[in-house]
């Protein structure tokens, strides 16, 4: 089959990208929050509601029996768009936030000590600061901050510093920066951090939409992120770990379908990765996930990368043409995500503005309250774009962007 290689036949698959909103054509600019679905997974996540509908890997019946290959068979779509070695080192969650709570608390239990560190930077989500705050308040270890420049970009030459003691027993740190779409030089700290024996786990949150992710490649020791980010269904999503690591640290919850033998003197559990999958799980939403996986693997990435790439430079350059604008985060390695403030105007404001004009956008903290510190705001704008986004809606959100500047000023 022919790859896509054309932005209207991308929308042509995504229906809410038809609708009118206040009266205007749909404009979504708020795919870092989530994105929409194609017609592919909508039609899956019916028909396995409809009638492939039976929990997995406990009953003989055809229904079961279905439902099973159809999760097991994502997990392997999974595992080949990530390059992992195996499928036992996919763990599905029920998104990013589980996923790194999920390592924040086993790994804790295994590796964290009392006077032991933890490292993340200044510009992560609350969902890597607040699991790893808790962690660090169980076991009296420390967490240690890795500052980021009035660019967003990581203060690199401190890394060094902050491993010197030996303390830090990970690092956890996004891949893609949720506030200022900067790629975050992940290569280089994965190798300072592992020679220094730690290992990393990255947010991938806002990285695996818009980067070609070789966890091989990356070496990194933990992955996670969400399927409705990548055009899949809410409430599933992955934790990539490596093997090693997952076979060390204990279940996090416990239940039906991980373990092996029960007894009141003693349980032992299964085997990966079935070892983190307690309960029923989201086998719908992992259905889904693996649907929307062949959808982007039917988009030719070469394709891609050049549409985000003309998505960057015509935005930026129709942002910094804004005179009173305030841009943060103008990092050369950067994908299609921009955030920025109108002095005087109050992000909120703005949004609602922008609303009636059909435009879709974030406004607020982003979940990235110590950023916002950073730069001393309370709150952004941000406009985060995909590969169904098109040139002609960047130009008239510009259009739109200075419409409503004038309007509030």
């Amino acid at each position: 089959m022919e790859l896509i290689k054309d932005v209207l036949d991308i929308r042509r698959n995504f229906p809410a990208l038809e609708q009118s909103v206040n009266g205007k054509p749909l404009v979504y600019f708020d795919n870092g929050a989530t994105s929409q679905k194609p017609r592919s997974v909508i039609e899956l996540v019916n028909r396995m509601n409809s009638s492939v509908n039976g929990n997995i890997h406990r009953a003989v019946h055809e229904l079961s029996a279905r439902a099973t290959e159809i999760y097991e068979n994502s997990r392997e779509e999974i595992r080949k768009f990530i390059n992992a070695v195996s499928r036992e080192e996919v763990i599905f969650t029920s998104g990013t936030t589980a996923s790194i709570n999920l390592v924040a608390n086993s790994f804790s239990r295994v590796f964290i000590d009392k006077g032991d560190v933890v490292l993340i930077t200044e510009g992560e989500h609350h969902s890597n600061i607040v699991p790893w705050q808790m962690a660090c308040e169980r076991y009296g270890a420390e967490l240690r901050v890795l500052p980021v420049d009035d660019n967003g970009c990581w203060r690199m030459e401190q890394l060094d510093s902050l491993l010197m003691d030996g303390k830090v027993k990970i690092a956890s740190v996004a891949h893609v920066s949720n506030v200022l779409g900067v790629v975050n030089p992940v290569n280089t700290l994965i190798e300072i951090c592992h020679k220094a024996g730690v290992p990393v786990l990255l947010d991938g949150a806002q990285g695996i939409i818009h980067l070609n992710v070789d966890v091989q490649k990356l070496d990194c020791d933990f992955y996670v992120f969400s399927g409705h980010k990548l055009f899949g269904p809410t409430g599933i999503g992955i934790l990539y770990g490596k093997k090693d690591f997952l076979n060390a640290i204990p279940p996090w919850m416990g239940g039906g379908d991980m373990v092996g033998r029960v007894s009141f003197e003693k349980t032992t559990y299964a085997e990966l990765p079935l070892k983190f999958e307690a309960g029923t799980p989201n086998f719908i939403g992992a259905a889904g996930l693996g649907e929307a996986i062949r959808f982007i693997n039917n988009i030719d990435s070469e394709f891609v990368k050049e549409h985000e790439r003309q998505l960057v430079e015509r935005m930026m350059n129709g942002l910094s043409s804004v005179g009173s604008l305030i841009i943060y985060g103008t990092s050369d390695s950067k994908v299609p995500l921009f955030s920025f403030n109108v002095p005087g105007i109050h992000p909120t404001d703005m949004a609602m503005l922008m609303d009636k004009m059909g435009i879709a956008l974030r406004s607020g903290m982003m979940c990235s309250e110590p950023l916002m510190d950073h730069f001393g705001v309370s709150g952004m704008l941000r406009a985060s774009l995909t590969i169904y986004n098109n040139l002609e809606e960047v130009d008239y959100f510009i259009e739109s962007l200075q419409k409503a500047i004038r309007m509030l000023s």
